[in-house]
């Protein structure tokens, strides 16, 4: 077992190993998919109306909602899922080049490229997923969403771990 300093040393430094490291991912994902869930949240809110009154964030915050039917709400829901995903995966990038994985497996650009195409390949399987579920099976949003969440995290790691970064 690895001692605490050590440990400690891995977290603050580049270098670590894959527990370790799946734990700073796991961080830098909670980071961005915090931004992830305020961004959609408020453009479901605010800007493209995809919100239930049984949602739980609505009956939380005492949220108003605009009555409107599964369909629509299902189109808009992706639709600010998708608006969401160009402010969290910036900061995913971010977090990921910079704590958790050695960049520089491929240039600069090409390396932004693959992160932003299989985050998008992740994020459109995930709102496929959320879309049918509030359509087809009437779910809360918020259910949904989570659904979305789950899918999109087990396929980015894998991929930017042994493709798009060093390691």
């Amino acid at each position: 077992m690895e001692s605490i300093k050590s440990i400690l040393t891995q977290l603050t430094g580049k270098k670590s190993s894959l527990p370790v490291q799946f734990l700073k991912y796991s961080l830098s994902g909670g980071v961005a998919v915090a931004v992830h869930i305020a961004a959609f949240y408020l453009f479901a809110w605010l800007v493209v109306p995809a919100l239930k009154e049984d949602d739980i964030i609505v009956r939380v915050l005492h949220l108003t909602t605009a009555a409107i039917n599964d369909t629509v709400r299902a189109r808009n829901a992706v639709i600010n899922n998708w608006l969401a995903f160009i402010f969290s995966n910036f900061a995913a990038y971010i977090l990921n080049v910079t704590w958790v994985f050695e960049p520089g497996r491929h240039r600069r650009w090409l390396e932004i490229g693959m992160f932003y195409a299989v985050s998008a390949i992740s994020i459109a399987v995930g709102s496929a997923v959320m879309g049918l579920m509030i359509k087809y099976l009437g779910s809360s949003t918020t259910l949904a969403f989570g659904a979305d969440i789950v899918a999109a995290a087990a396929i980015n790691f894998v991929v930017r771990k042994y493709f798009i970064f060093k390691g």
